[in-house]
């Protein structure tokens, strides 16, 4: 075997396969030359036969092999039906058939007629009535595109010893040129290897039709088209699942960033994934029957990604449980310290915890097992709850007890207070009063002061007044009487000018020359 690039397919490898000649006696068992034979048509696309001389009828006996194909070949793995279908299968999977004639000395030509060489293989291969034509027959039923090269001997007969030490220039012109037509056509028309259903065969789809043929050969059975292509089928189609998987899981990994925040994020990821998995699957798999590896890579990308939502929700956990606890560490320390075991606490720590909820909520990138998360934290922290809550209550409630007696003293020391104000407010209104009173009084002494002060020097001033009209009426009597007034009655008026009184008195006139004062 040798692999080379092609010449002028790019991505392609053109492989030769070189078997040992046929019919050599020294063998002994013709069995091998079948058998090779067999191989040689399985495993070509184009089957190359060469033989020495001229196609005659000697050469078509040589070629009896190919009559044995139908025995040593089976198409399906069926039972055979008839022959007629065999020859239609195998004409559909058999390799394009080229005949090269070496040291070929003839003339092409018919009657004077110059033709091909792919003509004078036609003429070969026509059935002559009265022989036994099996080997025309099966090469015409099996070998639908045949072709045909002749090539003249390479050099002079003293030369072919050193045959592979000669330059082109020192072969035979016709033969050079040959050998130019014979490999232009076969780079140019060898068709790439085909499998039934018409995969193309790659270089370990061909190791594995090796493998698969010469094990049935050497265990006696015989080599079926059908049963190769299925097992290559089957291995190949097994690992084109892998490789999806792998690729599918290679996507995921680096397109999805764990934990998502909806489930519909994981999903349309997801179906951009199994897209190109599915799409990796179809170019790399062949003769998928009723699709059964493409609907066993659905199943399992539907499990991988049953585990990729698992993953998701693992994440998703993990990232909220860290976040509840850095973002309620506080809390419980708080609740540890005995923070919230007073009246009014439980109030306070429902404040708190719904302030740490909605700093938990406002959080990023917690994934689709917030929710979760946060109902499990809150649920596991219900007894510490319902312990403050209790506390509270209880506490509360000698709380109220206390402000109630206390309420009460206070109403008690209010009334007191109350009662303590009204009294004094009430000597406060007597003291006035008195004073009131006292100013009063000490008001109205004085306004009688003022009053009797005013009486007396009215009547100080009316007796002065009278005294003058009683001077002059005394003068006046004296003036007319000549009579001296008495001294006595002149002291008398004279020390009633200066009589004091110091009481409230009341002023009798008398009409007599003297004044009387009675005091009340």
């Amino acid at each position: 075997m040798w692999c080379v690039p092609h010449p002028k397919k790019p991505n392609h490898t053109l492989v030769l396969l070189d078997t040992e000649g046929l019919g050599d006696v020294e063998k002994g068992d013709n069995k091998n030359d079948t058998w090779i034979f067999a191989l040689a048509v399985l495993l070509s696309s184009t089957f190359v036969y060469n033989s020495m001389g001229t196609i005659n009828q000697q050469a078509m006996d040589q070629l009896h092999y190919v009559t044995e194909l139908t025995d040593k070949i089976k198409a399906k793995s069926s039972p055979k039906t008839k022959q007629m279908n065999d020859s239609t299968e195998f004409a559909s999977l058999f390799p394009d058939f080229v005949w090269t004639v070496r040291d070929f000395i003839l003339d092409l030509e018919i009657n004077g007629q110059p033709i091909t060489s792919d003509q004078y293989l036609e003429i070969a291969l026509k059935l002559n009535k009265g022989t036994s034509d099996e080997a025309r027959l099966c090469i015409q039923k099996f070998f639908l595109n045949r072709k045909c090269f002749v090539f003249a001997p390479p050099a002079p007969r003293k030369k072919l010893k050193y045959l592979e030490k000669l330059h082109d220039d020192e072969l035979d012109e016709d033969f050079v040129e040959s050998t130019k037509n014979f490999c232009d056509y076969i780079f140019s028309n060898a068709k790439a290897k085909t499998l039934s259903g018409g995969g193309v065969v790659t270089g370990p789809r061909l190791g594995h039709l090796v493998l698969t043929y010469v094990k049935a050969i050497t265990n006696g059975d015989i080599p079926c088209i059908e049963n190769a292509v299925l097992a290559l089928a089957e291995l190949e189609n097994s690992a084109a699942v892998q490789r999806a998987i792998t690729l599918y899981e290679e996507m995921m990994r680096k397109e999805v960033h764990f934990p998502t925040e909806t489930i519909q994020e994981l999903l349309d990821i997801n179906v951009i994934c199994k897209k190109e998995a599915i799409q990796v699957f179809i170019k790399d798999s062949f003769k998928d029957v009723n699709q059964k590896f493409q609907k066993s890579l659905e199943t399992e990308l539907e499990a991988k990604l049953e585990d990729f939502c698992k993953q998701n929700e693992r994440k998703s956990l993990e990232r909220c449980r860290a976040l509840l606890q850095d973002i309620f560490s506080p809390l419980e320390k708080s609740v540890k310290q005995n923070t919230f075991y007073k009246p009014g606490g439980y109030g306070i720590f429902l404040q708190k915890k719904q302030e740490l909820i909605e700093k938990y909520n406002q959080q990023p990138k917690k994934g689709i097992q917030a929710g979760k998360a946060l109902e499990e934290y809150l649920k596991s922290k219900e007894a510490v709850a319902a312990a403050i809550k209790q506390a509270d209550q209880t506490l509360t409630a000698k709380e109220r007890e206390i402000k109630e007696q206390q309420k009460k003293a206070q109403a008690a020391a209010a009334a007191a207070k109350e009662l303590e104000i009204l009294i004094w407010k009430q000597e406060q209104m007597n003291l006035e009063n008195e004073m009131r009173q006292e100013d009063e009084l000490r008001q109205m002494f004085a306004n009688m002061e003022v009053e009797r002060r005013r009486i007396l020097a009215e009547q100080e001033r009316e007796q002065a007044r009278r005294l003058q009209e009683q001077a002059q009426s005394l003068q006046e009597l004296q003036m007319s009487t000549a009579m001296p007034l008495n001294s006595n009655v002149r002291s008398r008026i004279f020390r009633s000018n200066f009589l004091t009184v110091t009481q409230e008195v009341t002023v009798i006139y008398c009409e007599e020359k003297s004044f009387t004062f009675s005091f009340t």
